[in-house]
């Protein structure tokens, strides 16, 4: 399975100059490991401050391991720091439309592009969208909000993982990778790889482990 690292620096404990370096040292720490995808999610900051800390987030990444940025909603940001991808919320242009701005601004170089989704339906819209992959949630729970998840069910109807062989890349001649987002934790990510997912994503899952190549190891053997 893959495995998808969501940053929250906010979660970390001090004060904003000491949160910003746990975050650079955990995704040191993910990219190490071989996370797969690293997605900064620090929606707060400024397009100044966010283009900053990306450029950090990056060069951490690209001096430990093989993994993989993603930029949370700004497709500006991802094509200037010259990040992998960038996650798209409901909110956003079309994938397609991001897929049309990024072959024209980096025409040699691929371009990931992620999409939120609540339901097997928006993940379907998704993939015919060009996305590359979809990450559902909440699958169990949504973090600090009182909601109920939409289920393995629903993340089964939305992997159908009986079309096709369990991917083990965001490949073009796989399925469509759907991720599990929403209360997984080390015990759930086996339920997830059950229905079907690709991968799983999180930001505790990650962030609170105390052996992340251990962890890493775990879910890849699913």
């Amino acid at each position: 399975m893959l495995i998808y690292y969501i940053t929250d620096r906010t979660q970390f404990a001090g004060n904003a100059a000491e949160q910003r370096i746990q975050l650079l040292e955990t995704v040191r720490r993910a990219a190490a490991a071989e996370v797969d995808f690293i997605q900064l999610r620090e929606k707060d900051l400024s397009t100044r401050e966010l283009e900053s800390l990306a450029r950090e987030v990056l060069s951490a990444i690209r001096t430990a391991g093989p993994s993989r940025l993603l930029i949370n909603h700004r497709t500006d940001v991802a094509l200037a720091v010259g990040a992998d991808g960038v996650h798209l919320t409901g909110a956003d242009i079309a994938p397609s439309d991001v897929r049309a701005l990024a072959t024209l601004c980096r025409p040699s170089e691929p371009f990931l592009i992620a999409a939120s989704c609540h339901s097997a339906a928006q993940v379907r819209l998704a993939k015919a969208s060009g996305a590359d992959f979809a990450v559902l949630a909440p699958i169990f729970e949504k973090l600090n909000v009182s909601a109920h998840g939409i289920g393995l069910e629903e993340l089964r109807r939305a992997a159908h993982p009986e079309s096709a062989p369990r991917a083990n890349a965001v490949d073009a001649r796989a399925r469509f990778p759907v991720f599990a987002l929403g209360g997984v934790d080390a015990v759930r990510v086996s339920l997830c790889a059950a229905a079907g997912a690709a991968g799983v994503a999180g930001i505790r899952l990650v962030q609170q482990s105390l052996d992340l190549p251990a962890l890493v190891r775990s879910i890849r053997a699913l």
